[in-house]
Parts: structure tokens; C-alpha cells; sequence
């Protein structure tokens, strides 16, 4: 497969957007990906005989520093290196002196954070499953944003820096295609990053749009600049127009016979309106067939709510009329992405069974097409190499895992294994030193108990929570051998509470500094899937703690488990479905059923102190682990716990989720 020969229906290269060694794409290999492998996927979804899916999310974390980077001959841009990152501690000499170092290629930064690598996660799901589907969002070309902390401030947020142009294995095409921004048409560039199987051998096309076209004014170039730039609601309407209306006429333009569009989030929703120009009501409503939809958040702030004024200054005023229709707010002066994706789709899902019974709370008019299915995440992507050696060793067990993830659930017959269960510490153990030599500078010690906290910073997830009473964790960690509590995560540069909550972090780890010996507190920099994999493989416990019930799923704890790392949680989210199976401890405030409550009502002091409690009780059984002699080891009630993890892993997985929303909603046959 030469760029010469390739026909242009099927890749389409502009050998002239993009730089590349020659070697990278040939007759046999598209870097390092079997070319027949993209064949059978452009294929399918330019066959109408096949029933394909188009996947649109505002935001796609593929995580390729960790899994399956692709493979180029030419030299690596300095741009598209991962960059050493700082840190910010009650150790401020190392601080000062000292970065975190890493050698790999940069994420794709088109995400922000946990429903980015959700997206991700279901491209790779959808490969390993061989379905035809297509991936559809927009080439972010300053990503979300470069993150630097500041006490004074807790971050200030710079433009992160990368090249698409000489990203390994992202392709620009030579289609382009025409949108009208109110009455200025502007062009958009067409990219393509082909998201490969386990195994290589089958690919999901991702379709990323971007507005850096040389034919554009200055303003319009930026469009596609940073991801949620949100300034003002004329910006943030006009990137969701280019996302919903740009990719329905770039899955046009390329030719793809499409059955079913998924919106994932309502960023998406003006897809809907785009096809439904220019068609009658009966036909306008025959379209519903052919949508769905899947709401991640309870939380007000992640519902559009865009006023019509502005939405008139980017919209036709056909294109307003059917946004208008079908996305009345309850204030007749806004249109409500939510309310419109929800009435434009047939199958409208949560993401967890918990969330499933808030959604119908707050949207009831939809309750009747409201399902839950629940979130995962992708099994090869976030097993720490000891483990999947764990797994292979014990192949009578486990068979092909990677291909069954939910054979997992198989490790219950290992539960009295004492050979299994000291390999399953020792693998604990590989992966927390190399975390500890990752982070050497910092003098973090292997036989400390070690417990994270990483994701977004926004108020509701409480990320001070087990700061509250810094006087108590000094207490916890003097009478039981130490404590290391390590952070990381961005609050959106618009959020000023979750900005404020990294401030607050930052200003107590500072005044720890005398209690550093029996102490520490760490907070990453830059967090990303780079990072989230040393964390969620290395800790011993991981930490979650949202205000129930406005955490719709969460993913990074089924990340941890999946590496039999036990969970401290309140019970939201995915939790509630696996607080059974002894895979920690569950702490704080509870929400009843048909309670909502009140999102900014954080129970900050009564949840902190039942979290010390629970805590203490999982410092002393770590200590009695820890601290025990080799042939005692294996009894312990940890490494029980660390065997539910990955019960549990079984079912917390996209393998599962992907295939329930093909069954439930796509209904595409994979390709033979």
C-alpha cells in the first residue's frame, strides 16, 4: 500500500498536510498496523449493506504512551515527546531541584480527562470486537491546556504545545468540507488515526476535524484551537456546531453509509440537526431510528444550556428552528443540548445503574427510554505488565483474558491458592517500586502505605477531602508507620472553585513540611494517561470520594482494581454495583433513593472524619501485610481483597460495555 496507489475513497492521504517517512506507509504496513487490517474497516463502512456506527465525542483520550504506540522510521518531533514534568510537595528542596522524567510519545492531547479516555476505551473495544464503527471529533491543535501550579493561585494554565503535522500514525486527508459559521463559510481539514485491536489485526478509524485551513480568516483558525474553550457561548455553540453539523457532512463527503449516530455527551447534538434539514415532520421524525445518546453527569454545569439570541448569530434559521423545537429548555430563552439529544434519539442511556435512577429523577419526561450501562474500561490498556504475566502464567485459569476479559472472574478459584495469592503480592510489590523509583527524588519509601487521589478537580469529586484534618493524618501516620498521599488531576481553567481546590491543596501540603518524615504529600503536574498508569498500578489504595450521587460512573477505580488495588470510596457511581465484593472499605454520606440533594453541600467535615476511620483500619491491615513474615503473608485478608479487585475487573470493562450497547442499541455484526 503506497500513498500513490491507495484508492482515494479509501485513504485519501494529502501526502503534502502531513510529514512522514516513506517506510511508514506501505503495501504491508500502515505504521506498524497490517494494512489489510484498515482495508476491512474502510471497507465495511463504505458498504450500505453493512450496518456501521458513528461514535461522536467532543474529546478522545487514546492513551497511545501506554498502549500500542505506533511504530516510525523518521525521528520523533521534539514536540510530540512527553516532557518532564514538576511536582509540587512537603519535600519543597526536591521540588526545586528535581523533575519527573519520561521518554515516550506524547498523548494525542484531544482529551481532558475521564470521558475523553472513556471514548478511547470504546474505539479499542470496538476494534478488539472487529465492529465497524467510526470514531468522529475534532483535532484540538493546543490540546485542553499545559498546567503549572501556583500557591498563589493553585494553577495557571499555559497553551500546550504539540505538531500534528508529525505525529506518528495521524494522517490528513485530502478531502475538506464547507460549514457556515452564522453567515461566514468557512473550510475544515479532515484527519484520520486509525485506534488498532490487542492484537493488531483489526482498526477503528477515528475522524478528526480541525479549522486551520489556509483558506480561513484568522478567527476561524482558531476555532479548533483549545479543546473547551469556553470564553464566551458564541465560541463554545460554534465548536459543538463543528463537532455534530462538521462531522455528519464530513461522514458525507468521505462516503460512509452510516446507520447509527451515538452521541456520547450532548456536545454532539447538532448532528441530529443536520440531518434533519430540509425533510418533513414524518421524516424528521423516522431520524430518531437512528440516534442515540449517553449522558455522563447529574451535574448541572455538564448540561448546555445555550441562549437562542447566540445561537442565531451560528445557526441558519432553519437550523434554529429544529434546535428550537427539540431542545426547548425550561427557560423558553435557552435550548438545552441535553433535552435535545435526549429527544432526538430512540435509546438514551446512563452510565451506571446508581445513575440510571438519577437521570429519571432529573430528566422524566425521557424516563421511559433511560437505561443504564454502565462504564469500563479497556482491559489492555490498563493491566501493569506484572500482571498481565500473572494472568498468562495462570492461562489453565484465565485462557485467552485479553480476548474474554470477563474469564477474570475466574480468580475466585484461586482465593486459597497460596502460590497464586504470594505471586499476586509480588507483582503488587514490582508494580509499587517501580512507581517509588519513578518518583525517587521524593524519598518515598516501598513499605509505606501509599494512597492516590487523581482526576478532575471540581468540587463535587472534594479533592481536599482527606486534607480536612491535617493534625489527624499526621496522627495516622506517626502510630502506624508512615503515610504517603500522592495527587493529581486539572481543575478547568473556567472553574474557579475546582481551581480554588487546588490552592487549598496546595497551601496544606505546604505547611507539612515539618511533618515530612512521617508524612509525605505529593501533587503530580500535567496529569494524563502517562501518569494515571503509574498511579493506578502502584498505589495501595485508591482513593474516591465524590459528593453521592453526582459522580455518574468514574473509570480511574476500575483501573485500580483491574491491578489489585483496593478502593477507600464513598458509595456513587460504579462503586454502588461492586461495594459487595469486599474490595475495600466504603465510607461517608449516602444518598437515598430519589434523593439528589444538593451539589455544592459537600459534608466536607462529617465525610473527612469517617474517611480517617476507614483509613486507619486500612493502614493497620496494610501493616499487618507489610510487616509479616513470608510464609504468613499469603493468609492475609489484604491479598482477599486484592482477589475481589479482580473479580470484579471481570465486569468493569468496555469488552462488556461495548458489546451491551451493540446488543441493546447498534446491533452491527463484527467484521468476518
Amino acid at each position: 500500500m503506497t500513498h500513490e496507489k491507495e484508492p482515494a475513497a479509501l485513504l485519501n492521504l494529502d501526502t503534502q498536510g502531513f510529514a512522514f517517512d516513506p517506510q511508514d506507509v506501505t503495501e504491508a504496513s500502515f505504521y506498524g498496523i497490517p494494512s489489510p487490517a484498515i482495508h476491512r474497516a474502510e471497507e465495511r463502512l463504505l458498504d450500505p449493506s453493512v450496518k456501521s456506527v458513528a461514535y461522536f465525542s467532543m474529546e478522545f483520550g487514546l492513551a497511545p504512551s501506554v498502549y500500542h504506540p505506533y511504530q516510525t522510521k523518521g525521528p520523533l518531533s521534539p514536540r510530540n515527546k512527553k516532557r518532564d514534568f514538576e511536582i509540587f510537595s512537603n519535600l519543597r528542596q526536591m521540588d526545586y531541584y528535581h523533575f519527573v522524567q519520561s521518554d515516550t510519545v506524547v498523548d494525542i492531547p484531544i482529551y481532558s480527562g475521564g470521558l475523553g479516555v472513556l471514548a478511547g476505551d470504546t474505539l479499542k473495544s470496538a476494534a478488539d470486537l472487529k465492529l465497524p464503527l467510526l470514531g468522529v471529533g475534532i483535532l484540538w491543535s493546543k490540546g485542553y491546556f499545559d498546567q503549572q501550579f501556583c500557591i498563589h493561585y493553585g494553577q495557571l494554565p499555559g497553551e500546550f504545545q504539540w505538531d500534528p503535522r508529525t505525529y506518528p500514525g495521524l494522517v490528513k486527508l485530502k478531502t475538506t468540507i464547507e460549514l457556515s459559521i452564522g453567515h461566514d463559510p468557512i473550510r475544515l481539514n479532515l484527519w484520520k488515526y486509525y485506534v488498532p485491536s490487542f492484537d493488531r489485526r483489526h482498526a477503528v478509524p477515528l475522524l478528526l476535524i480541525d479549522s486551520d485551513h489556509p483558506e480561513n480568516p484568522d478567527w476561524a483558525r482558531e476555532l479548533t484551537g483549545q479543546l473547551y474553550q469556553s470564553s464566551t457561548v458564541w465560541w463554545k455553540t460554534v465548536q459543538r456546531k463543528i463537532l455534530g453539523m462538521g462531522g455528519m457532512k464530513a461522514i458525507r463527503a468521505l462516503g460512509y453509509a452510516i446507520d447509527v449516530f451515538h452521541m456520547n455527551e450532548g456536545h454532539a447534538a447538532f448532528a441530529f440537526v443536520e440531518m434533519a434539514k430540509g425533510k418533513g415532520p414524518e421524516e424528521v421524525a423516522a431520524l430518531t431510528e437512528h440516534f442515540a445518546y449517553t449522558c455522563h453527569t447529574p451535574v448541572e454545569a455538564g448540561h448546555d444550556r445555550l441562549p437562542i439570541d447566540e445561537l442565531a448569530n451560528v445557526l441558519s434559521d432553519e437550523e434554529l428552528i429544529i434546535a428550537e423545537r427539540f431542545g426547548q429548555d425550561k427557560n423558553p430563552a435557552l435550548v438545552n443540548l441535553t433535552i435535545l439529544a435526549m429527544n432526538a434519539s430512540k435509546h438514551v442511556n446512563a452510565v451506571a445503574k446508581k445513575h440510571e435512577e438519577v437521570t429519571k429523577i432529573q430528566f422524566p419526561d425521557h424516563e421511559e427510554k433511560i437505561r443504564g450501562i454502565t462504564n469500563g474500561i479497556h482491559i489492555p490498556t490498563w493491566i501493569s505488565r506484572p500482571f498481565e504475566q500473572l494472568f498468562d502464567e495462570y492461562a489453565e485459569i484465565f485462557g485467552n483474558w485479553q480476548d474474554s476479559p470477563d474469564s477474570l472472574h475466574r480468580v475466585t478459584h484461586l482465593l486459597h491458592d497460596r502460590a497464586f495469592r504470594e505471586k499476586l503480592w509480588g507483582a503488587h510489590k514490582q508494580n509499587k517500586h517501580r512507581l517509588l523509583e519513578w518518583l525517587r527524588p521524593w524519598m518515598l519509601r516501598d513499605d509505606v502505605f501509599t494512597i492516590a487521589w487523581a482526576r478532575r478537580a471540581a468540587p463535587y469529586k472534594r479533592p481536599s477531602l482527606i486534607l480536612q484534618r491535617p493534625g489527624r493524618l499526621v496522627e495516622i501516620a506517626k502510630q502506624h508507620g508512615g503515610l504517603q498521599i500522592l495527587f493529581a488531576g486539572k481543575a478547568h481553567p473556567n472553574d474557579f472553585a475546582g481551581t480554588g481546590n487546588i490552592k487549598e491543596i496546595l497551601n496544606i501540603i505546604d505547611s507539612l513540611q515539618e511533618q515530612r518524615e512521617h508524612l509525605k504529600v505529593i501533587f503530580l503536574e500535567n496529569y494524563d494517561t502517562y501518569i494515571a498508569k503509574q498511579l493506578i498500578s502502584g498505589v495501595d489504595v485508591w482513593l474516591n470520594n465524590p459528593l453521592p450521587p453526582f459522580e455518574a460512573s468514574g473509570t480511574s477505580g476500575m483501573k485500580a482494581v483491574l491491578n489489585g488495588v483496593l478502593q477507600l470510596s464513598t458509595m456513587d457511581g460504579w462503586v454502588v454495583e461492586a461495594a459487595d465484593n469486599e474490595i475495600g472499605e466504603i465510607f461517608g454520606h449516602r444518598s437515598e433513593n430519589g434523593e439528589l440533594g444538593r451539589e455544592m453541600d459537600l459534608r466536607l467535615q462529617e465525610d473527612s472524619d469517617s474517611l480517617y476511620e476507614k483509613l486507619e483500619l486500612m493502614v493497620r491491615d496494610y501493616r499487618q501485610v507489610e510487616q509479616a513474615q513470608p510464609e504468613d503473608r499469603h493468609a492475609s485478608k489484604w491479598i482477599d481483597r486484592m482477589i475481589h479487585c479482580l473479580e470484579v475487573a471481570s465486569f468493569f470493562n468496555t469488552s462488556r460495555m461495548v458489546t451491551q450497547y451493540n446488543q441493546g442499541i447498534w446491533r452491527m455484526a463484527p467484521i468476518g
